[in-house]
């Protein structure tokens, strides 16, 4: 059985969001998975662009770093670390026995964000294909284009519109593995939501779709084991 690598884009004010998603993770999964984050500093030397001023997050263009990472091998999952996950990522390792023509797996959002602001008052960007980038399964292999140069030297856009590859290349997931907390209704089906506009752990979200499960989660994380009696 083949090992699931996944990165998870981390950033120091979203720290809480990352370590509760890798738990929801591992919790979830049946099969072997690496979990790594994706930190700036982490990446000296091999990401060496400045911030820009509509990059929300320090992992905004890291992320596509990860087939580079992944020294063009395997299928690498990315993902934010604004989500939760519901279900078994072996159903998504699955996916990729099928898809074997493709160079990334995402799913494909159609939507106009509701909001022109979203946490901590980020400008909410509006552009074609927005939020595909947020969870990507790459087909390691075909996603050469990608190398470090390419992705410090690339517009935003260009690499959120996926002009680094074909259009018949990039594959389908379905929704539910990928579902906007406040851009879509509640949904029990959804595997992992994906709290896009804000999520729990800030004060303005904390009533949002699923914050009770974020919040459940993180404590199994930190209160996980039965406490010891004297």
């Amino acid at each position: 059985m083949s090992v699931l690598q996944i990165f998870i884009g981390y950033d120091p004010k979203e720290a809480a969001a990352y370590h509760t998603l890798a738990h929801s993770i591992q919790r979830h999964s049946s099969i072997p998975v690496t979990i790594a984050p994706l930190m700036q500093s982490q990446l000296k030397g091999i990401y060496t662009r400045a911030r820009g001023p509509t990059e929300s997050t320090e992992f905004s263009l890291t992320r596509f770093l990860v087939p580079s990472l992944s020294q063009f091998r395997g299928w690498s999952l990315f993902m934010d670390c604004d989500m939760l996950c519901r279900a078994d990522v072996a159903e998504l390792a699955a996916l990729t026995e099928v898809s074997v023509d493709k160079a990334v797996l995402v799913c494909k959002h159609d939507y106009v964000p509701k909001t022109e602001r979203k946490f901590l008052g980020q400008v909410q960007t509006r552009y074609p294909r927005k939020n595909w980038s947020s969870l990507m399964l790459f087909n390691n292999a075909r996603c050469t284009a990608l190398t470090p140069g390419y992705v410090n030297g690339a517009s935003g856009l260009e690499l959120h519109r996926f002009a680094w590859t074909g259009d018949a290349l990039i594959g389908d997931l379905p929704l539910e593995w990928n579902w906007l907390v406040g851009e879509y209704d509640r949904n029990s089906g959804a595997k992992i939501v994906h709290y896009t506009l804000g999520g729990p752990y800030f004060d303005g979200y904390r009533d949002c779709d699923y914050a009770e499960e974020w919040f459940e989660e993180n404590r199994r994380m930190n209160f996980s084991a039965k406490p010891v009696r004297a």
